[in-house]
């Protein structure tokens, strides 16, 4: 009885709450590294608020950004146990098809990048202290100017020399923008290893007149942020503890 409590309360929590996700991949150094747990704020939305600008946050794959191949197909019984503790959020998901990015602009903005120059959002340079040292802002790839689509996200990763982010698709629907319908929720605290304890918050860059991200719309978001704080500690408590319920995300 309690066991099956315990799985309730689990699957409602990754479901609704938070969730802690691995990080597999370069993409986000320095912010993240590989091996890295994050946990990812899942209430917030619930309380109208959208993804804004300079938020790090995991996303599915909108489609064409992650290639099927990668993505492993559980079988026999060590299949089933993985399919089974994943839906409880107690292993990874081999089928989940996850990514981690930094929101750079929203729906409404214009976003561009030349080769030796900053990423401009609405005609406002980007201070980007958070780049990987040995990364430029878009060398590899300039792009824009663009506008994002409404309801569309324009996704970047801190390590631009190492991150298939929304400058290499393009040619996909969006133009290379994520919907925002896609967005899992927002990265908030490194949680694991204890030596790369440190939250996310917002680069002061995009405070700044003409970047802010526009007003929620429904409850406040810092309502759910409230609500959600005691949850995250505890949430954060167990995981350090168990060091389980690890979804990868990637690229």
């Amino acid at each position: 009885m309690l066991v099956g409590i315990a799985l309730v309360l689990a699957l409602l929590i990754k479901t609704f709450l938070v969730q802690a996700f691995s990080i597999p991949s370069n993409s986000m150094q320095n912010t993240l590294q590989i091996g890295d747990r994050v946990l990812v704020d899942k209430l917030t939305p619930w309380f109208g608020s959208e993804p804004k600008h300079g938020e790090v946050v995991v996303f599915h794959d909108p489609g064409g950004w992650l290639s099927e191949s990668a993505v492993p197909e559980p079988s026999g019984f060590g299949g089933a146990m993985q399919e089974a503790l994943s839906f409880v959020g107690l292993m990874p998901s081999a089928a989940e098809q996850d990514l981690i990015k930094r929101v750079i602009a929203v729906g409404g903005d214009t976003v561009e990048c030349k080769r030796g120059g900053s990423v401009k959002v609405n005609g406002k340079a980007l201070d980007e202290p958070y780049l990987f040292p040995q990364s430029t802002p878009c060398d590899d790839q300039p792009f824009g100017p663009l506008k994002v689509p409404e309801g569309r996200l324009w996704v970047m990763g801190d390590n631009r020399q190492d991150s298939l982010d929304s400058r290499f698709h393009q040619k996909l629907e969006g133009g290379g923008s994520i919907p925002v319908d896609q967005v899992v929720g927002r990265a908030i605290v490194v949680a694991w290893p204890p030596t790369r304890w440190s939250a996310l918050p917002v680069p002061d860059t995009f405070a700044e007149k003409g970047l802010a991200s526009k007003a929620a719309t429904g409850a406040p978001a810092a309502l759910g942020v409230a609500g959600a704080v005691p949850l995250v500690l505890w949430r954060r408590k167990r995981l350090l503890n168990s060091a389980i319920n690890q979804p990868l995300v990637k690229g």
